[in-house]
């Protein structure tokens, strides 16, 4: 459904989201990580902040253009299979946290602070839980997120 190009530039975005939202803890400086030559820009939060929003973006402009290729053409040849399904409703879940997050940290917008924490935690998780089913889904054998629908066309 998708070029090869795309495919890499996917998992591309995904390992600097996960890198740079590992980096808005700080546990890269904390386990000296950041002091490897030329990891160093892994210890600035504003810096690492700004490249997770700027693939956030990415990332949202890449999950639309599926869904839209999906609906628009997969849907009558594939269907999401199940591991693909618990992924792609991971990745919303993912998303729909991480927008609420931008929000959260916008100047004139204030939540009370067990609803930062909410987010925040929730966010952590399903972003936690994705990694665990891309992990399983990889060491499972490349689980793929279609497969061809029974009395489907092709």
């Amino acid at each position: 459904m998708t070029s090869p190009l795309f495919a890499r530039l996917f998992k591309w975005t995904i390992f600097i989201m996960a890198l740079t939202g590992a980096a808005q803890m700080p546990i890269f400086k904390r386990y000296y990580i950041a002091d490897i030559p030329g990891l160093g820009w892994l210890a600035d939060f504003y810096l690492t902040n700004k490249i997770h929003y700027i693939f956030g973006a990415v990332l949202m402009f890449m999950a639309l253009y599926l869904l839209i290729m999906f609906i628009l053409a997969g849907k009558k040849y594939f269907r999401l299979s199940s591991s693909g399904l618990l992924r792609v409703v991971l990745y919303g879940a993912v998303i729909g946290t991480g927008a609420l997050r931008v929000i959260k940290n916008l100047h004139s917008v204030t939540f009370d602070p067990f609803t930062v924490m909410l987010i925040d935690w929730t966010h952590l998780g399903f972003a936690m839980l994705l990694g665990v089913a891309a992990m399983y889904a990889f060491f499972r054998g490349r689980k793929p997120y279609l497969e061809k629908g029974v009395g489907m066309r092709l």
